[in-house]
C-alpha cells in the first residue's frame, strides 16, 4: 500500500479488485477486433465482473438495513432523512439543492427503488436470458445517472456503469438485428414476467399505493422478518453463484473442446480455459467470507482453509469487504471545518477557500466526478471527528503556515485571501451549514450556517503544542536525503505545474474522451 489508511475508503478497494478482474478481461494477445469471436474463457472472466457488481451493490444495499439506522428502516422518517441526505453528501452537487427541494413522497420512493436496485435487481445479473440481463442494465444505468446527478462520489459511479457493460454481449454493439422467431418472443414474454413479478414484489414488501398522483409507500416487513430471510438468503446466494459459475465454466470447456478447429490451437485454448477456471473458483469461494459474514449464523459456517485465502487476497485488494455509507450522518445539518487565518490574534480572520467542500455560503459546489478530492473528503470526515484523532488536519495547517505551494495549490487560489503570504496564525472553527429554503432560491445563497464553536486553538508556526504534535507523530517536513535524478525531477515538477493549473475534472473528462474516441476509431479498421 503506497496510500495512508486514514483516506483509503471502499471506492478504492472496489476500483483495486475492478482493477485487478481487468487483468483477466483483457486480451492475452493483441490484434483483437470487430468479429472476432473471443476465447471461450471470456464467459469466466465476464462472470467475474458480474459477481464483483453483484457483491457490491447487495453489500452496500444489505448494510443499510443491517445497521439498524433508522432512518434506513422507517420510510416515515426516510423523508426527513433524505431531507438531511441532499444537503450532507461529502461533496454535494449543483442539482443536490433543488433535489432537497423535492415532494416527501418523492424521496421515500426514491429509497424504495435503490433498496431494489442493490438488493432485488443483482440476482438477475445471472439469468441466461439475454432480454432479462439487458432490462437490468437499463434499469441500472438509470440508477447510477442520478447518483451522478445528485452527489460527487467520486469514480464509483463510472467504474459501475463500465462494469455494468459485462451484461451486454457483442449484438447489443455491433450486431445486427437478428430475426424475430418462437424463442425471441418466449424470452419477452419471461422478461416481462420477471419483472412484473419484481414489481408485485415491490408493492407487496414496501406497500405501494397510488393515492391521487401520490405513490404512498412504507417498509411492511419486520427487523426479524429481514434477519431471517437474510440468514436463509446469504447461504443460497453462495450456493447459487456456485452453480452459476458451474455451468458457465462446463460451457466454456465445451466449447474449448468441440468448438474450436486446430489440436494446436485446441490445447492451448483447453489449457486457458482450465487456468481461467481454476481462477474463477479461488476468486469465488474468497469472496463468500466478506458475503458470508453480512450475518452470524452464516459466518460460521465458512471454512477456514477458505477464510485463510481470502485474508491473503485482501491483503492485496483483490478480494474486498463493501458496504458504503451504512448509517445516515449530518442529520439537522451538516458540520463544517472552515479555516481562518489573521496576523494577529484580535482579527480580522479570515477565510480559506476550498474547491469541492462547502465554504462561502453564496458559492455552489461543482459537478467533480469522476475525480477524488482526497482533501475535500477527508475535511468532511474530519468534521465529525476532533483535531486530536486527526493528525494530518494540524499538518495541512503548519504547512499552510510556512506557505508549501505544493499544498497552496490544493485549494481555491482564485478566492485565497493569503495568495503572497501565509498568516502568522491559522484556527479553526466548526459551523453546521444547511441548504437555504425553496422561497430562497431567487437568492444568491445556497447555504445558512450557524457557528457551532472552536474546533482548534488559534496555532503559529512556532506554537510548541503544534510542532511537539507533529513531532511526535513524524508529520514535520523533513529536507530530502537521497540524491534525486535532476532530468526527473525537472520533468516531474513540470508535469505536477501543468496538470496543477488544470481543473482536475476537465483533464479526467479529456483523457477518458479521447480514450474513447481512439478505441472507437481503432474499432472501425
Amino acid at each position: 500500500n503506497i496510500q495512508s489508511l486514514d483516506d483509503f475508503y471502499s471506492s478504492d478497494e472496489f476500483l483495486l479488485e475492478a482493477g485487478f478482474l481487468a487483468l483477466l478481461v483483457a486480451p492475452l494477445l493483441p490484434g483483437r477486433r470487430k468479429g472476432s469471436k473471443g476465447s471461450p474463457s471470456d464467459s469466466i472472466s465476464f462472470w467475474l465482473v458480474r459477481w464483483l457488481l453483484f457483491r457490491f451493490l447487495l453489500t452496500c444495499g444489505l448494510w443499510k438495513l443491517i445497521s439498524g439506522c433508522p432512518k434506513w428502516w422507517s420510510l416515515s422518517v426516510l423523508i426527513a432523512a433524505f431531507n438531511y441526505y441532499f444537503e450532507s453528501l461529502p461533496l454535494p452537487s449543483p442539482l443536490s439543492w433543488y433535489f432537497h427541494h423535492v415532494p416527501g413522497w418523492y424521496l421515500k420512493l426514491f429509497g424504495v427503488i435503490t433498496n431494489v436496485c442493490q438488493i432485488g435487481l443483482p440476482f438477475l445479473f445471472f439469468v441466461p436470458i439475454r432480454a432479462v440481463r439487458i432490462t437490468g442494465f437499463v434499469i441500472q444505468i438509470l440508477l447510477q445517472i442520478s447518483v451522478v446527478l445528485t452527489g460527487n462520489y467520486n469514480f464509483t459511479n463510472l467504474l459501475m456503469v463500465t462494469l455494468l457493460l459485462s451484461l451486454l454481449d457483442d449484438q447489443f454493439f455491433y450486431g445486427r438485428r437478428k430475426p424475430f422467431t418462437k424463442w425471441t418472443l418466449i424470452e419477452k414474454v419471461i422478461n416481462i414476467l420477471i419483472y412484473v413479478g419484481v414489481l408485485l414484489a415491490v408493492i407487496k414488501l414496501y406497500s405501494l399505493k397510488l393515492n391521487g398522483t401520490v405513490i404512498e409507500s412504507g417498509i411492511a416487513f419486520s427487523k426479524d422478518q429481514f434477519d431471517y430471510v437474510l440468514k436463509q438468503g446469504l447461504i443460497i446466494t453462495v450456493y447459487l453463484g456456485l452453480i452459476s459459475l458451474g455451468i458457465t465454466i462446463l460451457r466454456a470447456l465445451s466449447v474449448s473442446l468441440f468448438e474450436v478447429q486446430g489440436s494446436g490451437t485446441k490445447i492451448l485454448t483447453v489449457m486457458s480455459t482450465i487456468f481461467y477456471s481454476g481462477f474463477a473458483v479461488l476468486l469465488f469461494f474468497a469472496s463468500t467470507v466478506p458475503l458470508a459474514s453480512l450475518h452470524s449464523a452464516s459466518n460460521s459456517t465458512v471454512h477456514p482453509s477458505i477464510r485463510t485465502v481470502y485474508n491473503r487476497l485482501n491483503k492485496l485488494h483483490a478480494v474486498n469487504q463493501y458496504g458504503l455509507f451504512t448509517k445516515m450522518v449530518g442529520v439537522d445539518g451538516r458540520p463544517e471545518i472552515i479555516l481562518e487565518g489573521s496576523d494577529n490574534l484580535d482579527g480580522p480572520w479570515l477565510e480559506y477557500n476550498f474547491l469541492y467542500k462547502p465554504g462561502n455560503v453564496n458559492h455552489s459546489l461543482p459537478f467533480v466526478a469522476p475525480y477524488s478530492p482526497r482533501l475535500d473528503w477527508q475535511m468532511f470526515w474530519a468534521a465529525y471527528s476532533t483535531y486530536d484523532k486527526q493528525p494530518w488536519i494540524l499538518s495541512l495547517t503548519y504547512r499552510l503556515l510556512v506557505g508549501r505551494p505544493e499544498v497552496l495549490v490544493l485549494l481555491d487560489r482564485h478566492h485565497s485571501p493569503f495568495t503572497q503570504n501565509p498568516p502568522k496564525y491559522i484556527r479553526a472553527t466548526l459551523y453546521k451549514y444547511k441548504y437555504s429554503s425553496w422561497s430562497q432560491r431567487s437568492q444568491p445563497s445556497w447555504w445558512v450556517r450557524q457557528k457551532v464553536g472552536e474546533y482548534f486553538p488559534a496555532y503559529t508556526k512556532d506554537s510548541p503544542a503544534l510542532v511537539d504534535y507533529l513531532k511526535a507523530r513524524n508529520l514535520l517536513p523533513t529536507p530530502t536525503k537521497h540524491n534525486v535524478n535532476s532530468i526527473w525531477k525537472q520533468i516531474l515538477d513540470a508535469v505536477r505545474y501543468i496538470t496543477g493549473h488544470l481543473e482536475a475534472t476537465l483533464l479526467l473528462w479529456s483523457v477518458f474522451t479521447a480514450g474513447c474516441a481512439i478505441i472507437t476509431t481503432s474499432a472501425k479498421k
